[in-house]
């Protein structure tokens, strides 16, 4: 295991997104907007077309799929409200708990900043023993401008951007990241693939969520 002994020193915070990067809920999502797709005049997404979406960008996104920012907000809730009817069914990302218990015996502090529901977060840790190793969940609904539900999370929590590195599975989590001004690892088990998260020079890339203590012992030296 990694050994981190100067982060005793200080309290540092690493910050989770939730969907794609801590819990596996795509295909889930995926299938609820296919089952809604139809109410709102939007394109289903098809299997085939899974590993062109990795490689784009939210904003091109939503207009191929014919998705405006209100019809996006709508369309969350729908699938938060499938999430939280089958939450118990919902599985972390494979591996994902041993490297959260190595984290935290390295001394970091861990959160959570979702765009999923507090509650939908919380059940899903309960479910899968990963309460203790989370500090604190951040829900805002809003699913653009994480920019500023970032800087709100850490206004809410008085956390230092210094003490802070962010960990995501999308292009916005380094986009937010670089505004806020706080280093991020992108991980490419979730939504976006590496070739996507690396055109927009994230400060590490994890493949693998064994990846994720050596990622922030190179940031942290």
């Amino acid at each position: 295991m990694h050994s981190l002994p100067w982060i005793m020193t200080g309290n540092k915070y690493l910050i989770f997104d939730f969907d794609g990067t801590v819990a596996d809920t795509i295909e889930l999502s995926l299938n609820t907007f296919n089952l809604i797709a139809h109410e709102y005049n939007c394109k289903p997404i098809i299997k085939e077309d899974w590993f062109m979406l990795r490689t784009m960008r939210y904003q091109d996104l939503i207009k191929a799929y014919g998705i405006s920012n209100t019809k996006m907000s709508l369309i969350l809730l729908r699938i938060r409200k499938e999430i939280k009817a089958r939450v118990n069914e919902l599985k972390p990302i494979e591996n994902i708990s041993n490297s959260l218990l190595q984290i935290r015996n390295a001394g970091l502090r861990m959160g959570i900043l979702t765009s999923n529901s507090a509650y939908n977060v919380d059940m899903f840790l309960k479910y899968n023993h990963q309460s203790d190793f989370i500090d604190f969940i951040y829900s805002d609904k809003s699913f653009f401008g994480k920019d500023k539900v970032l800087r709100r999370l850490l206004d809410h929590e008085n956390i230092l951007k210094e003490d802070v590195i962010y960990v995501g599975d999308e292009t916005r989590d380094i986009e937010a990241s670089r505004k806020v001004g706080i280093p991020v690892i992108a991980v490419t088990w979730g939504f976006h693939n590496r070739k996507t998260l690396a055109s927009l020079n994230p400060d590490q890339i994890a493949d693998n969520p064994e990846d994720l203590l050596g990622c922030i012992q190179k940031i942290l030296t």
